[in-house]
């Protein structure tokens, strides 16, 4: 069973940055940070395979948020620019023991962590 600890989360005006950290206490083939605001389902923000660093990124945060790796850490990080109201949401991290289906997915993941708020006043 891995375990997976979320930080950085808190509250920014609309433009400001803060950086999400994930700390997983074994390996896992792929990480992934999700999002779920109030009233809407949980979407896939961003994922990174620890083989090789390759990435995707959800399109409505495309060019404003960054998802990066520390494998001795066992850690990603989801660095988040530009921040927008649209953005609020608790964020979660997700890890996955292989490297099928679609990243996005919620089922492709094995493991959750319990999330961090992000909140983004105008």
């Amino acid at each position: 069973q891995v375990q997976l600890v979320e930080s950085g989360g808190g509250s920014v005006q609309a433009g400001g940055s803060l950086r999400l950290s994930c700390a997983a206490s074994g390996y896992t083939a792929r990480m992934a940070w999700f999002r779920q605001a109030p009233g809407k389902e949980r979407e896939g923000v961003a994922r990174i395979h620890f083989s090789g660093g390759s990435t995707d990124i959800a399109d409505s945060v495309k060019g404003r948020f960054t998802i990066s790796q520390d494998n001795a850490k066992n850690t990603i990080y989801l660095q988040m620019n530009s921040l927008k109201p649209g953005d609020t949401a608790m964020y979660y991290c997700a890890a996955a023991k292989g490297s099928t289906g679609h990243w996005a997915r919620q089922d492709s993941y094995d493991y959750w962590g319990r999330g961090t708020q992000v909140t983004v006043s105008s």
